[in-house]
């Protein structure tokens, strides 16, 4: 039998593992937390729970465990104590590292894990050229990767297989889960990306909400509460203020204007909005979808589009203003009699 042991800092709780000599490598037993002796207390050594066994000797003493033991139950730990009597080698083999074979039995103690682990992983990291102010701040899980000069500020998690390159800076209290960004990548304060990509050298947020399927050009800007789904923005494209972009595709060098919407759901199905080349939205229209404007066209503000617009055009769709001059005075008049 071969047990596997560490030395934590702190063993209360754990089963000892009594050697035969201090300097053997041989395991005479090992003694649950609540059958210690005062003097086995002082062992520092425990038992992990998982184990190597040669199977003949393994099955010819498990019908000898029994409950007679401090926990009143049948438990594996005993048979290292069986077969050592019976003549059977028992070694145990202490692992590098006791926080790689420690139990979790509270909450406390899987969140104490849980912080140790990502605190060597931010160790990783940093080694490697990243710099994370406060790492005992972030969530980073282990298969991230982070390339060397790349700055991450407190409270940021970046989780699943998400590859972020060098030179970037990732501010504080955003997620990204499960994406990819390229080199020189600027991702503003809490902006939450998913399963999306980010080409070199775009800016995201603040405030920005790329959601799965979300493909940000080189140079482009997602600016602050704009929200992005399985969206393509080409090179230099801009979006900046308060903008939704859903099943769209919008091409390189075009402005989006605040409060534009590309209306892609028509109650049953999506449908795709295209937008050329150096095409401009003018703010807080509606594209209803399906419809494309074409190369550098022009939407006037606050306009609703129904139909293509052809590259180089100007589509305007919007009521006609009417100015009723001294209409307020003579309301306000009018209350004052009543």
């Amino acid at each position: 039998m071969t047990i596997l042991t560490a030395a934590p800092i702190d063993p209360t709780g754990y089963g000892r593992i009594v050697r035969k000599a201090s300097n053997s490598s041989e395991v005479e037993a090992i003694v649950e937390q609540k059958a210690l002796s005062a003097e086995q207390q002082k062992i520092g050594e425990i038992n992990s729970g998982i184990y190597a066994f040669q199977t003949a000797p393994l099955l010819a003493h498990l019908d000898k465990l029994t409950a007679n033991n401090a926990n009143k139950e049948i438990i594996l730990t005993d048979m290292a104590g069986l077969l050592g009597a019976a003549g059977e080698r028992v070694v145990g083999v202490q692992a590098a590292e006791a926080i790689e074979v420690l139990g979790a039995n509270t909450i406390a103690e899987l969140v104490a894990l849980d912080a140790t682990l990502r605190l060597k992983t931010a160790n990783r990291l940093m080694a490697a050229g990243v710099t994370i102010f406060r790492p005992e701040t972030c969530v980073i899980d282990a298969e991230v990767e982070v390339a060397a000069d790349t700055v991450i500020e407190p409270f940021v998690q970046l989780l699943g297989t998400t590859r972020i390159g060098g030179n970037c800076l990732i501010r504080s209290y955003t997620v990204v889960e499960n994406c990819a960004l390229g080199d020189g990548v600027l991702v503003r304060q809490s902006c939450v990306l998913t399963d999306s990509s980010v080409a070199n050298g775009a800016k995201i947020g603040p405030f920005a909400h790329l959601r799965p399927g979300s493909e940000i050009g080189e140079d482009a800007h997602v600016g602050n509460f704009v929200e992005t789904k399985k969206t393509k923005l080409g090179k230099g494209a801009k979006a900046n203020h308060l903008t939704y972009l859903g099943d769209a595709e919008v091409g390189a060098g075009s402005n989006i204007g605040a409060g534009t919407i590309t209306c892609n759901y028509d109650g049953v199905n999506k449908h795709k909005t295209l937008i050329g080349k150096d095409a401009f939205i003018g703010s807080d229209s509606t594209l209803v979808a399906p419809v494309e404007v074409g190369d550098g066209a022009y939407v006037g503000a606050g306009s609703c589009i129904t139909k293509d617009v052809p590259a180089d055009s100007l589509a305007v769709s919007r009521a006609r203003q009417i100015v009723k001059e001294g209409w307020a005075a003579a309301r306000r008049a009018l209350r004052q009699k009543r």
